[in-house]
């Protein structure tokens, strides 16, 4: 169940991450109940389906929207989590700066500049996708099978189809 307005209160300069679905959202609190975020320039607020489609985009506007808004039914929650790992920069500079931001159309990537790289960027002054770094372990562990498969197929292939043709050489 999503959280109500009264079981999280974000703070300022919190990172707000969004569950919708196969990925998470992320955003910044920015205040009176705003978050500051990178979403394609035609995404409506609270809604997935543009977000999934975002992959096709180049470019992304930074936007102030209210929080619930943006939630719509999705679950939510405070997410810093990186905090012990580096030094979140203080909440009136984040703040400031994500103001700043916004209105501005960014270069947008799924890989190397999505809203989680653009909100940890925000909070701690490096820009970091915790999601894209376990998308891509899931592809390498993919790979590293399909090639250890391949491996084995090959290795017994080599070992059982030796025989036949010992045996064709032979008649």
């Amino acid at each position: 169940m999503a959280p109500t307005l009264y079981d999280e209160k974000p703070e300022l300069g919190d990172l707000i991450e969004i569950f919708r679905g196969n990925y998470q959202h992320w955003a910044m609190y920015i205040g009176d109940g705003y978050i500051v975020h990178l979403a394609p320039p035609t995404e409506d607020p609270g809604s997935s389906v543009n977000s999934v489609m975002s992959v096709f985009y180049e470019k992304a506007v930074v936007k102030r929207e209210k929080l619930w808004d943006v939630v719509g039914t999705n679950a939510w929650q405070i997410n810093n989590g990186r905090d012990s790992e580096y030094k979140p920069r203080t909440a009136d500079v984040i703040v400031k700066e994500a103001r700043e931001l916004v209105g501005q159309e960014l270069p947008y990537c799924v890989f190397r500049g999505n809203c989680e790289h653009f909100a940890t960027e925000l909070r701690y002054g490096k820009s970091e996708s915790r999601q894209v770094q376990k998308a891509g372990e899931v592809l390498v562990a993919a790979g590293a099978a399909t090639l250890f498969g391949l491996g084995i197929v090959a290795l017994a292939g080599a070992f059982f189809g030796s025989g036949s043709k010992e045996k064709k050489n032979t008649q």
